[in-house]
């Protein structure tokens, strides 16, 4: 069974900001130590490749439904 590696976009960004954009939530399966507080799409997908893990990115409750 693979891992699983579950993120979500981070709260506070401003427009044009150059910082990365997903945080790691919890990791479930997989000996993964993550010590950054932010990563890029990029990297999490490395990351998920190279330990067999799949990325679930987690779910908005209703209250920001119409911000997407």
């Amino acid at each position: 069974m693979a891992g699983k590696i579950f993120y979500r976009e981070r709260r506070k960004m401003q427009d044009g900001e150059k910082k990365p954009r997903y945080r790691v939530a919890a990791v479930s399966g997989v000996d993964l130590k993550v010590y950054a507080d932010h990563l890029r799409k990029s990297e999490l997908d490395h990351l998920a490749e190279e330990v067999g893990a799949d990325l679930i990115p987690l779910r908005r409750g209703p209250k920001h439904q119409d911000k997407d």
